[in-house]
This record gives structure tokens, sequence and C-alpha cells, in this order.
């Protein structure tokens, strides 16, 4: 099936259908423009799909927006993840592939949903290194961190961060002295974070730290990240990074 999409001066999104039949899209997923380019595709193709009921329809987000907003952190606040899944849920796509959302709570709140592994790209990235002890970057993230290192008959060692007098101390639960690490999590904000857990690492005799993420959006740019970081490894499920510092996965077909 084919399609085009207008965007007129004012911001308006419409789309076009050149050419019936199954309906596949992927895209990226992480602006509220991106939903509703999806949507103005899915209203067209619903039109011209109508009397025609064997054709499917098929949905491929690589980087929800709003994944982390997966509860009502504070009373009064809005439930941003709950808001974004009704949306994505009026459009009746027979199938939705989500890319390593960051819980099972978007799986839970879209329709006839189903998780995407990152595993090949962990996997990519642990050879590339050459067989480095996989560091889980928190208490959230430990399960599939564990889950990456048994498929990989990889050493772990779980971290976790706790807060003492108002300043946060990372703690680290396993020996790392003159070993290779691979931080591995789903998403990049800033990174900071990170730069600290690689720093806390290379204090406890880590020879070098190497990052991975699913979702590289690293809002403040590379340079503190260097300061710690030896490289990082992400798929352009958010953007594409040209950078010698990171090794970035493409995805294909991205909208």
């Amino acid at each position: 099936m084919k399609y085009e999409l207008n965007k007129f001066k004012d911001g308006q999104v419409s789309a076009k259908i050149l050419e019936s039949g199954d309906l596949d899209i992927k895209i990226r997923g992480n602006s509220y423009e991106d939903l509703f380019k999806i949507a103005s595709v899915k209203e067209a193709w619903d039109s011209e799909n109508a009397l025609n009921k064997n054709n499917n329809s098929i949905l491929t987000i690589y980087c929800l927006i709003g994944q982390r907003s997966d509860r009502r952190f504070n009373k009064g606040e809005s439930f941003d993840l709950k808001v974004i899944c009704k949306f994505i849920n009026n459009m009746n796509f027979d199938k939705v592939f989500i890319f390593h959302p960051h819980s099972d709570i978007s799986l839970a709140l879209i329709d006839n949903s189903e998780k995407v592994s990152h595993f090949k790209y962990v996997e990519k990235t642990f050879k590339k290194i050459g067989n480095p002890i996989l560091i889980s970057p928190d208490a959230g993230a430990y399960k599939v961190t564990h889950e990456i290192a048994q498929k990989l008959n990889a050493d772990l060692v779980p971290s976790n961060k706790v807060r003492i007098d108002g300043n946060p101390v990372i703690s680290i639960q396993g020996d790392v002295k003159s070993k290779k690490c691979l931080i591995v999590d789903d998403l990049a904000d800033g990174g900071r974070t990170f730069k600290f857990l690689a720093e806390a690492l290379k204090s406890q005799g880590a020879s070098k730290v190497f990052l991975y993420v699913t979702h590289g959006q690293f809002n403040y740019g590379f340079d503190e990240l260097k300061e710690t970081i030896d490289h990082i490894y992400c798929t352009n499920s958010y953007k594409n990074i040209d950078n010698n510092f990171v090794t970035q996965y493409k995805l294909d077909n991205i909208m």
C-alpha cells in the first residue's frame, strides 16, 4: 500500500491513499505530530477499505512517546501514557508492535499490542566489545538485564542508586576490577545517571565502561558523558546521531 502525507503551513497534516492493500506503518512515534500522521493515514485507509475486510492494518512504533509516564506520579497530574494509548486505540489497528517499551504498562494499555525485543542489538554490542560484564543500572532494570545475561551466558553485576541526606549514592554489587563493563538500559534522556554510574564503576577498578540504550535521546550532548563512558551504542529509534562517540544501529523503513 502506498500513501502520501502533506503538511500545511498552519501545521495541519493530511494523508492520501495512492494504492490500496494491507497497511503497514513503521514510525518513530516519539512526538504528537507522529501520532497525528498515523491517524490521518489510518483514517484515509479505513475509508478506502470500508468494504474490504480482508486487508490488515499493522502499526510499528519504534519509540513510543510518553512511555516513561506510565503512572499518575502525583495527585492532580495527568496520566500521560494513558492519554496517548487511548489515542492509538481509537485508530483501531489490527496489530500494534512496540519496540522495547519502557514497561509492560504500555502493552497493557494498547489494544492488540506486542513487544518487539531489543535483544539482537544488545547481542551485537556485547560481541563487538568482547564479552563484557553486563551492568543493570537500577533495580527496575535488573529483571530484563538478568534475562539478557542468561541468553548471552554473560556475567551480571547489579547497581542501585539511593539517596543519603539528599545526595545520590551509587552502589555496585559485584567485582568489576580490571573488567570491561556494559551498562544496558532502555532509554537515555540526558544520560547523567549513566555518567555517574560509569564513574562509580571505574572507581572500583573497571577498565572500560560502555553504554547500550535502545532509545538514545541525549538531549544535552556527549561532552559530560565522555568524561566517564568510553563509547555508546544505541538504535536510531528516537533520532539519527552522527557522532564518532556513538555506534548507532539503523532500524528499517521509518516513516
